[in-house]
């Protein structure tokens, strides 16, 4: 199998570019995935992107595989990493173009020679139905649960995927790796979620660190920017227009007076990989 490799502000993707010994329709197995993206039995990853041109010939479908061989409906940094790709292998130009995704469509457009790409994520909303998160229908807004004897105040939102974003001045890569995967696997939850840690800096300027559903703690993430500033905005606490600041690096998020997001962002090529059909036959021990 030949991939190549990019990150995203050090949120890193395998693009599956050809399989060996394998029909092209044939789909990754979890198993595969969690081998392939293994830090030390595989290649190494937050995730497998496998895209494809879409049957009217007018854009792409792209699935995502989290590293523990789960799907992810949608991701920011996924999309550009993805989009960025395609600009390498000459399959699209500067012109927009569409990416259908299981958590929507949307629209990509690269830009500075495939250094930043700018991608139309679609619509936010807080609606419990459409996170989704357990109990009656609302806006998921300031609410409040308990974890070990822990209070927690919370948002939630979908941008085609569920996010929990938790409202803390004093945020860290330790806060997020204590609470995190508590909150992503909480019963409010039923499609588990993505976790952001969220202290708003100033009306321009947030930070975020981010437990990532199927994936742990992470970098960056696209999605994840685009969810805590729309909860930012929502709740009046931020403008329109966001950096959102991670330890991975900065991403510019834009947000419409319906909460259609445009999030623009940093791409980086590693280099192209190749993995030897030996190393699924590993047995990765437990």
């Amino acid at each position: 199998m030949e991939f190549l490799k990019y990150h995203a502000l050090g949120n890193d993707y395998l693009v599956l570019t050809s399989r060996a010994s394998q029909s092209a329709e044939t789909e990754l197995t979890a198993e595969q995935v969690r081998k392939i993206c293994h830090r030390n039995f595989g290649l190494g990853s937050d995730g497998i992107l496998v895209g494809e041109k879409d049957s009217p010939g007018k854009g792409f479908k792209l699935t995502i595989f989290n590293p523990d061989g789960s799907k992810a409906e949608k991701s920011g940094n996924g999309l550009r990493i993805f989009a960025r790709s395609l600009w390498d292998r000459k399959m699209v130009n500067e012109s927009p173009f569409q990416i259908m995704t299981s958590g929507g469509l949307v629209s990509a457009q690269v830009e500075s020679s495939g250094k930043s790409v700018t991608v139309e994520m679609g619509r936010v909303s807080f609606q419990s139905e459409d996170i989704p998160v357990s109990g009656k229908s609302r806006e998921v807004l300031n609410e409040t649960l308990e974890i070990n004897g822990e209070e927690i105040t919370f948002s939630a939102a979908t941008i085609g995927n569920p996010h929990c974003i938790v409202l803390n001045k004093n945020i860290s890569a330790q806060e997020a790796g204590r609470i995190g995967p508590l909150l992503e696997t909480h019963s409010n939850f039923p499609n588990r979620t993505n976790v952001q840690f969220l202290e708003v800096l100033n009306r321009k300027t947030i930070r975020i660190e981010i437990w990532e559903r199927g994936a742990g703690y992470t970098l960056a993430s696209g999605s994840s920017s685009s969810a805590a500033a729309a909860v930012a905005y929502r709740l009046g606490l931020c403008d329109a227009k966001i950096a959102v600041l991670m330890p991975g690096g900065q991403i510019d998020i834009a947000i419409s007076d319906n909460y259609e997001i445009t999030m623009k962002g940093s791409v980086t090529r590693i280099g192209k990989m190749i993995l030897d059909l030996e190393c699924l036959d590993f047995e990765i021990p437990a």
